[in-house]
């Protein structure tokens, strides 16, 4: 689980070593690390903290086979939910370093993590991978143009990559987490203006009343970890969406692409 000291990440991380699995946790901060591990380990889980940049291969890969010394058997899933807002304003006032940041977090931290799983996953023909993929992936967003294309290229890469290793019984796909109240939501409302009116509103009202609940995201996540979802792979799938659907198979799974069709 990368991404795992904070937000979302946590949250599914909690989530799995709930459900009884064995749960890597990788961040950049030791502090936040240590915090989520104590929870899971007051809750009776078991999880093993690793400080590591995903912007980094080197660390990632490193983590990986730290995990499967630790728990004695390979990643079998892999979230990848570690992401950075960047900048936030009209494009043409943002720093060329700061979108370096984002998409060296965002897209090339996700190719990295990906990377370092998908060699054993292959050789084993199983594997999940879920890629969370939030605001602005399937819709232009204003003042926040680098997190939106950094999100949008994810999904993409997710769609490509997944077609490489199908053949492999390997699943990769995007995950749409919907509005849920974490530390981005409170660098929106600190941006003030340069968020835009729009999104400012919908930062407030996530933080009144904390979003999507965390129970909806976990359940689509283990929808797909789990073998009920080796027919769906490639696929950007949003919380808000019918996917219990794709469970039988009476929804077409085309719809659940980055260019959607419109209703």
């Amino acid at each position: 689980m990368t991404g795992a000291g904070r937000g979302i990440g946590k949250r599914l991380a909690i989530g799995f070593a709930g459900k009884g699995a064995r749960v890597g946790l990788l961040a950049r901060s030791k502090a936040e690390l240590d915090l989520c591990h104590l929870e899971i380990e007051h809750a009776g889980g078991a999880s093993l903290r690793i400080r590591a940049d995903v912007c980094d291969y080197e660390q990632v890969a490193a983590a990986v086979e730290r995990m499967r010394v630790h728990f004695n058997a390979p990643v079998q899933v892999l979230i990848a939910a570690a992401a950075i807002q960047g900048p936030i304003g009209a494009f043409a006032e943002t720093s060329p370093k700061a979108w370096h940041d984002v998409v060296g977090t965002n897209l090339l931290g996700v190719m990295n993590s990906c990377r370092a799983v998908l060699p054993q996953m292959i050789e084993r023909r199983s594997g999940k991978i879920i890629v969370l993929a939030c605001g602005g992936v399937s819709s232009g967003r204003p003042n926040f143009s680098v997190y939106a294309a950094s999100k949008a290229a994810v999904a993409r890469f997710v769609e490509s990559a997944a077609e490489e290793v199908v053949e492999h019984n390997v699943q990769i796909n995007c995950v749409s987490p919907g509005e849920a109240y974490t530390h981005m939501t409170d660098q929106i409302l600190a941006a003030g203006d340069r968020a835009g009116w729009r999104e400012q509103e919908h930062a407030q009202e996530t933080r009144l009343t904390g979003g999507i609940a965390p129970e909806r995201q976990l359940e689509l996540a283990l929808f797909l970890a789990s073998e009920q979802s080796n027919h769906v792979s490639g696929r950007l799938i949003g919380v808000k969406d019918d996917w219990k659907k794709l469970k039988n198979g009476t929804i077409s799974q085309e719809q659940y692409r980055l260019r959607r069709m419109q209703k």
